[in-house]
């Protein structure tokens, strides 16, 4: 039996709760020493410190890891376009201000959009959008280490707006009668809202492994997809404080699930160089090789 330490976030729609509710990682000689993390920067230090084989996070803060000098790669995708931007009902949505980002966050100057924590996908999207709209001086972005705060904070009153999950958007739909104002292919398209990263150390050593990994991994987002309120189901149970309902909702959200690295997923990735290293987050410009390893994926199906 192969151990295996794996980071992983609360965010429900991520496969690592299908795997800890299914003996597949058993099954395949595999004992999985999961980890719980408050958001991607956080994994990222883990990983640093050694205390990590593998990963489940948004690209961008692996990004910075790897501008840092971490020796990580993404070995796999997991879901697109997870990042969706919620408020309360007073505020129009995108669409209803005819897809004008301007004159959409205007209605927001003067307020702060809570986000998780610095250096993750969502505070890299949303701070992204608000620049491209020559707003960044007129809205403030407030980030929660725990993403899992940001509902508590809109039930007391103290935030109107947020960015994060589409866990976060059903919690505060159902909770603080918040709606979605932007979908998430409208904040950026195609963007690598999570994918499996794993340090060089483990990629050299062990690659059956990880390829075990990816491939129940797969089985997993290929579940997630056909089988969704079955899925929805056995997240339930795993988790065990929300319901089967919930996580179906959740996963209508955004349901873009694969393991697979397209070339949007890349290409999207991509589009973040300049805008981190623009945002003061990375010092170089990072190439495709200096963030993927494809050799597993391209081994998917075989």
């Amino acid at each position: 039996m192969m151990k295996l330490r794996i980071g992983h976030l609360s965010t429900m729609y991520h496969t690592s709760f299908i795997l800890m509710g299914m003996d597949w990682l058993k099954n395949a000689g595999i004992e999985p020493e999961w980890k719980l993390f408050g958001g991607g920067p956080a994994i990222v230090r883990a990983l640093e410190n050694n205390e990590l084989d593998i990963g489940y996070i948004g690209l961008p803060p692996a990004m910075i890891g790897i501008d840092h000098g971490l020796k990580i790669k993404c070995i796999a995708g997991g879901h697109v376009e997870g990042t969706v931007m919620i408020a309360n009902p007073e505020f129009l949505t995108l669409d209803e201000c005819r897809n004008d980002r301007t004159l959409f966050l205007e209605q927001f100057k003067g307020y702060t959009v809570a986000c998780p924590p610095s250096g993750s996908i969502h505070d890299v999207i949303i701070k992204n959008y608000i620049k491209e709209a020559g707003l960044e001086n007129d809205i403030d972005v407030l980030n929660y280490e725990w993403a899992d705060m940001i509902p508590e904070a809109i039930a007391d009153g103290e935030i109107k707006v947020a960015v994060g999950t589409p866990s976060l958007a059903v919690v505060a739909k159902r909770y603080c009668d918040t709606k979605i104002v932007t979908p998430p292919e409208k904040l950026w398209p195609d963007n690598p809202s999570y994918g499996i990263v794993a340090t060089s150390e483990m990629i050299e050593s062990s690659p059956d492994v990880l390829l075990k990994f990816i491939k129940l991994h797969e089985k997993a987002c290929v579940f997630i997809r056909e089988n969704t309120e079955e899925a929805a189901k056995l997240v339930a149970e795993t988790i065990e404080i929300i319901d089967s309902d919930f996580v179906n909702e959740m996963y209508k959200v955004s349901p873009k699930y694969s393991a697979g690295i397209s070339e949007e997923y890349i290409s999207s990735t991509m589009r973040f160089v300049d805008v981190l290293n623009e945002l003061g987050y990375i010092s170089k410009k990072l190439n495709q090789k200096d963030i993927f390893d494809l050799r597993f994926v391209e081994k998917l199906g075989r």
